[in-house]
């Protein structure tokens, strides 16, 4: 690590949906990082893959599979990190879904298990690891947020609606938890190939509306969701608490017509 600022060489991390997309990619960032990664997820053999991924960077881990929507399912990750760790330094909360459907045609169910997991999920495991952080009187806790969480996507109403839960959340915590030296601070994805978003972004029409207010005029590339993880994670974020980092291609900052000016990718 060139600037020992960034270096998070003696860290445990632990990652809920950490085992595909943008949680993958942190956790490996933070992992290259030189942080030890405790990555969780709902799949077993996911799990296991990522694992050994770790483990070939040098690092720790353990094998650990959780549903974020039950309590005890986080509480025993959690656990089994302090136990075999003795502490928790970063939680990354990426757990995620959603479902493209109009607002008129979204049934309960659906509504209810996009907030569970995006919401509730990020919520538990705040929680949860939380008091393991303040009574360590450290911490560094990472939400994952998005650009939905202060612009409207179409039809995802949903999913919006989590993700602005998720920024408020994130000052609300943020403030309160800054006595005990906890940071929460949270990164805003702009449009991101990922498992679960691959079929919606490259829909032709959806592609080019997606493109034409993206000022860098392309999709993320996961790797680069590293830098801004390893930075909020790291003691170079010392004094940034509460904030939502957007790392979206300059989406957030294109104002009206902006987009007009745009050549085509």
């Amino acid at each position: 690590m060139a600037f020992h600022g960034l270096s998070l060489e003696g860290k445990q991390a632990l990652v809920f949906g950490g085992t595909s997309g943008v949680g993958r990619a942190i956790a490996h960032g933070l992992a290259e990082a030189g942080a030890n990664v405790v990555a969780v997820s709902r799949r077993a053999d996911e799990v296991e893959k990522t694992g050994a991924e770790i483990r070939s960077l040098g690092r720790e881990t353990l094998e650990i599979t959780a549903d974020v929507t039950h309590r005890e399912d986080v509480d025993r990750a959690v656990s089994a990190m302090v136990r075999d760790f003795g502490r928790i330094d970063i939680l990354v909360n990426s757990a995620g879904t959603t479902q493209r459907v109009p607002s008129l045609d979204l049934d309960d169910e659906t509504w209810n298990r996009i907030l569970s997991v995006n919401l509730n999920g990020t919520w538990l495991a705040c929680q949860i690891a939380g008091r393991v952080m303040w009574n360590q009187g450290y911490g560094r806790i990472i939400n994952i947020a998005s650009v939905a969480s202060f612009l409207s996507l179409h039809e995802v109403g949903a999913y919006c609606a989590s993700k602005g839960a998720i920024a408020m959340l994130t000052r609300a915590l943020a403030c309160e938890w800054a006595p005990y030296h906890i940071a929460v601070n949270a990164i805003a994805p702009g449009y991101f190939e990922t498992p679960l978003n691959r079929a919606i972004i490259y829909d032709p029409r959806r592609k080019s509306s997606i493109l034409s207010r993206t000022p860098l005029g392309r999709f993320g590339n996961l790797e680069e969701l590293k830098g801004a993880a390893i930075f909020l994670a790291s003691d170079s974020a010392s004094f940034v608490t509460g904030e939502i980092l957007a790392v979206d291609g300059g989406m957030m900052a294109l104002g009206v017509g902006a987009g007009e000016t745009l050549s085509d990718p």
